[in-house]
């Protein structure tokens, strides 16, 4: 019979800080249990506040991994699609977040890493290394990448053309891609407004589609982007 043998998580000697902003983190029983009381509060909040409603969520896959993309007007987006997933998938979704951003103030860091569990992703440089991570989250059977292909949140309210990095992420392969369309969170919560608005919020999660013929070339590139933005329009009521 073999002996048992401790071994402390790998970043147990780092600073908090450090902690939450490295990627993949290590898992920590004290930041779940405060994810899943803040994902149970967000969803009362949604419900009440917003009368947040999910229509179309027998089209979210219930096994093996898979992406969600949607329009980007708020940062009440990734609540809101979160809050579609079961509680027990909530520690193995991640919303792609800019590093930029969310990663570098300290109350902004915990929000990202604590309570919506956001993978750091660079916008500007090193983008194929947030590429990798992602292809090695997807590897990993039963994990969940929030992707806004936008790129950044509109400010107008109007969805922006979709950039190539998802198609980077899905061509050649039979990983299904959700589109969902968020109303209502441009008029909740639009960029430059400090709290959210008692606005109606309504989350439509279109069929999942895949691109497992395409090359992973330009051309196949910015089909799969148009596609993509073509679902998400569709999905308006």
């Amino acid at each position: 019979m073999n002996s048992w043998q401790y071994e402390p998580v790998a970043d147990l000697d780092q600073p908090l800080v450090e902690r939450l902003r490295r990627f993949p983190r290590e898992p920590d029983i004290t930041i779940y249990a405060l994810r899943s009381l803040a994902a149970l509060a967000a969803r009362a909040w949604l419900r009440v506040y917003h009368r947040f409603e999910i229509i179309g969520a027998e089209n979210l896959p219930k096994e093996g991994s898979f992406i969600m993309v949607a329009n980007h007007a708020s940062h009440l987006d990734a609540i809101c699609l979160l809050s579609a997933l079961p509680l027990r998938k909530l520690h193995r979704a991640f919303p792609a977040a800019a590093q930029d951003y969310f990663f570098v103030s300290v109350p902004r860091l915990a929000v990202a890493a604590v309570v919506v569990n956001a993978l750091p992703f660079a916008r500007k440089t090193h983008i194929r290394q947030s590429l990798e991570i992602c292809r090695q989250l997807l590897a990993n059977p039963g994990n969940i990448l929030i992707i806004f292909p936008e790129g950044t949140r509109s400010a107008t309210g109007e969805i922006g053309a979709f950039k190539g990095g998802i198609s980077l992420l899905v061509a050649g392969t039979s990983i299904p891609v959700v589109p969902c369309f968020l109303e209502g969170t441009f008029a909740a919560w639009p960029k430059g407004k400090r709290f959210p608005r008692p606005r109606r919020l309504r989350l439509h999660i279109g069929k999942p589609r895949a691109y497992p013929t395409h090359p992973t070339n330009k051309e196949s590139s910015e089909h799969i982007s148009i596609d993509l933005h073509q679902a998400v329009l569709d999905l308006m009521p």
